[in-house]
């Protein structure tokens, strides 16, 4: 099979990504029924390849034979060989001929994540599955990994090594900068879940339909791109816990790839930061349960805001006392507090708008910020007050004791800041109340 009819069209199932305005609600795929009836497997799993003509048939092998004992919905596994110049593509499609359920698909030109990308993008089966082949994950992992996909709990699943109860047999080197790339993942994307590269993952079908259009990367950063954006879309992500032993003859690039990863971290971050990827497409109803569509006019995601308003609070502190430090080299206290606050106060509105409370987009940015200086007025009254204070009872306080003043001062501002701008300058608003399914039986009134 080649990739010319796998590029192209709009999906398996016929519907192009802009035909519906957001996700179905998640439904539990039935073990039986006209899809069953037809053939068509209930998961693919992909397994990506390139040059391994060694350890390809022994793979596919175990795992078409594991699949066959323990698994109880029909599957089928893709071998997509990523432009190999060895023998692959023979052994490959040999197992295509002589297993059923497994189909070979040739790719011309190299990289994981156009593997991934080509085959899930045609693929007809409801949950989308793939695997290093190297088998360096315990089978037993399987069924786990893709039970919350088939029950309609989760949205994407990965296999983690990093998570408490994982037994993971590899060296330092490979386990320090498997940490070391995750802590990076959190402190810079906010990313919530533990192991990104771990070559284990699933995720529903219509999921994929509308994320892989949205992923760039075509190679090892892939996986970390499609978990970012769909955590940030507020999908649902299952994390397993699996036994992993390391592959002494693997042949990743580690240099290469992690710089090619960070080159990633970069241009994803910056892309959520100026909101340029419509993750509203991948939205779902909030739950099928009817108590959940009977709340109207509730206010949400204050947990959400707390935690980004302290970060930037954060930030914007330190900004303030390097500003202050530096002002006041040249002029004196008053002025100089006046400046850090006057610099930050904008920086931090700016900031908070966007992180904060989700505000996209140039409309009512100059009121909002007018608003912010009042915010900022406050602040100043505040902390001008307490160096006044300071300097009317030491006459002379050291540098030291005016941060210290400072920096209650500012805490205590902090607080009423929040207060204000939730309340006043960037309002909560109410979740709006569901529309109306329509009735299949009423008459069409048009």
């Amino acid at each position: 099979m080649t990739t010319d009819s796998l590029r192209s069209g709009p999906g398996a199932n016929g519907r192009t990504s802009g035909d519906r305005a957001r996700l179905p609600v998640r439904e539990h795929l039935p073990a039986c029924g006209p899809a069953a009836a037809s053939g068509v497997p209930v998961l693919d799993v992909v397994v990506p390849v390139y040059n391994e003509e060694k350890d390809l048939r022994p793979c596919v092998l175990r795992l078409h034979d594991h699949l066959s004992r323990t698994f109880p919905y029909a599957f089928r596994i893709t071998v997509a060989d990523n432009a190999s110049t060895d023998s692959t593509p023979a052994v490959a499609a040999a197992l295509a001929a002589e297993l059923g359920g497994v189909r070979y698909v040739r790719l011309e030109e190299k990289g994981r994540g156009r593997a991934l990308r080509t085959v899930w993008s045609e693929s007809d089966a409801p949950v989308l599955a793939y695997m290093d082949v190297d088998l360096s994950t315990d089978l037993n992992a399987l069924l786990p990994l893709v039970a919350p996909l088939i029950s309609g709990h989760s949205d994407l699943a990965i296999g983690s090594r990093l998570a408490r109860s994982a037994r993971v047999v590899r060296g330092s080197k490979r386990e320090f900068i498997s940490r070391a790339y995750n802590l990076i993942l959190r402190s810079s994307l906010a990313a919530g879940f533990s192991d990104a590269q771990c070559g284990f993952k699933a995720v529903r079908s219509e999921v994929a339909e509308r994320l892989l259009p949205m992923v760039e990367d075509s190679g090892w950063f892939f996986d970390t791109e499609l978990l970012v954006l769909a955590e940030r879309a507020g999908l649902r992500i299952h994390e397993v816990p699996v036994d992993w032993i390391d592959d002494p003859d693997s042949t990743v690039h580690i240099v290469r790839t992690a710089t090619e990863d960070l080159k990633g971290v970069w241009r994803v971050g910056r892309a959520l930061a100026v909101g340029a990827l419509p993750l509203d497409r991948l939205a779902r109803p909030f739950g099928d349960d009817p108590r959940d569509r009977a709340l109207t006019g509730v206010e949400r995601g204050l947990a959400r805001q707390l935690v980004g308003f302290c970060v930037v609070g954060v930030l914007s502190t330190l900004f303030y006392l390097a500003l202050y430090s530096l002002f006041r080299l040249g002029v004196g206290p008053q002025l100089a507090n006046g400046g850090a606050l006057l610099v930050s106060a904008v920086a931090n509105t700016a900031a908070n708008r966007r992180l904060t409370f989700g505000v996209r987009g140039r409309d009512g940015a100059v009121r909002h910020q007018a608003q912010g200086l009042v915010v900022f007025a406050i602040g100043l009254a505040l902390t001008s007050g307490s160096l006044a204070a300071l300097g009317a009872a030491t006459g002379s306080p050291s540098h030291s004791t005016e941060l210290a003043v400072l920096i209650t001062a500012n805490l205590a501002a902090t607080v009423l800041r929040f207060l204000l701008l939730r309340a006043w300058v960037f309002p909560a608003r109410a979740c709006p109340e569901p529309e109306p399914e329509p009735d299949s039986d009423s008459e069409d009134v048009r």
